[in-house]
Formats: C-alpha cells, structure tokens, sequence
C-alpha cells in the first residue's frame, strides 16, 4: 500500500496549527488564574456550563486522535522511504537541530501531561469556584509541578520544530518568508512554554507563600 504522503503531511500540518491555535487561547484563558482569581472562576464556570463546550471538546479530541495518527503515518512513510534526512533539522542553528532531534521525546511527554492534566481537571471537573484551588493544591505536589513544568518544556520544543515544519507541509514555507515564519515561530515557542511554566509555578509557590 503506498502512504499518501503529501496529504499526510498537510493534514498532520493543519492538524498541528489547529492545537496551536488552541493553546493560545488556553493560555490567554489561563493568564486570569494568576492576576484576576475572581475573574478566572466566573469564565471558567461560565466556559463549563456553556452548550457548546461538549463539541469543542469532541472536535479538540478529533482533532488530537488525527495529528497523532497522521505523524505516525508519515514516520512510517519516511522510515519506509529511508528517508533519514528528513528525521533530523536541516537548520544549522543549534536550537532547531536539538528541537528537531527531540521532537519524538517531546511529543511523547506532551501527550503524556495531557493525559494527566485531563485526568485531573477534565474527567473528574472541579465544581464552580474551585478550578484555582483545585489546580493549586494539585501544584503543590512537587512530582505534579515538575510534571507541570515538563510538559510545558516539551510543548515549547514541539511547536519549535513544528511551526516551521508545519508551514513547508502545507506549502506556506518559501525563501522569502522563511527567516520571519522560524523567528516567530520561534517566539511563539518560547512564550508558550514559559507562560505555561511561569503559571504553574506561581501557582504552587503563591500558595505556599
């Protein structure tokens, strides 16, 4: 059977951008449970009593199921191919030849803390007011935090390799637009994983304070 390589990689891309997109709003949404405590809990008690929270969630677990599926489908398409060299950055900058050689780890460790985070605050929901206290107690666990803060790591370095890679699937990536589409994403890679860390921490130690 010959793998559809192009719309694997285009889907497995648009797949990746569309959880992208949500993680941004998922950090934006997050940002109040540090500086507006009585604001995050009135939106997060609003979010989870809201009709259309169920789909969003169906299509977000879609949308999960599709990116890992098609990933795997096109390693094994590249491993078939023995296409080694698309395994590996092609950049000659240190950061994207480590995000690139880690970008397997660090897949595997992201959908690792989300298993987790959504066994703690999906399946088992903090009733309405208590979204914070139930995240921060959770936070006060050293091995949750340092869970916390791994997944987040991991989650930089996945969209750090992702973003651009991402962009040359769907034919986005030329050279001309190149060197701007790795600095903000490169950006965006940074600030995702340290926003997520910084909340996590000030959390934990915020309360232990």
């Amino acid at each position: 059977m010959v793998v559809p390589t192009t719309a694997v990689r285009r889907g497995s891309a648009i797949s990746g951008l569309l959880l992208v997109l949500f993680l941004i709003v998922h950090l934006g949404g997050l940002i109040p449970s540090v500086t507006a405590p009585e604001s995050f809990e009135i939106y997060a008690s609003r979010l989870h009593h809201s009709a259309w929270l169920p789909l969003l969630e169906i299509g977000l677990l879609a949308t999960v199921l599709i990116h890992l599926s098609l990933t795997a489908l096109k390693s094994v398409a590249n491993l078939q191919a023995g296409n080694t060299a698309q395994l590996s950055s092609r950049r000659r900058d240190g950061i994207g030849s480590m995000a690139a050689r880690w970008k397997a780890i660090a897949g595997i460790v992201s959908l690792g803390f989300l298993v987790v985070h959504l066994q703690q605050l999906r399946w088992m929901r903090p009733g309405d007011g208590l979204e914070r206290e139930t995240l921060t107690h959770l936070l006060n666990n050293p091995a949750v935090l340092a869970l916390y803060i791994a997944g987040s790591i991991a989650i930089g370095l996945h969209l750090l390799h992702g973003n651009e890679a991402a962009h040359r699937s769907i034919g986005a990536l030329s050279p001309a637009n190149g060197p701007w589409i790795r600095s903000n994403g490169r950006w965006l890679a940074v600030l995702m994983s340290a926003g997520f860390v910084l909340i996590s921490l000030s959390l934990a130690l915020g309360d232990a304070a």
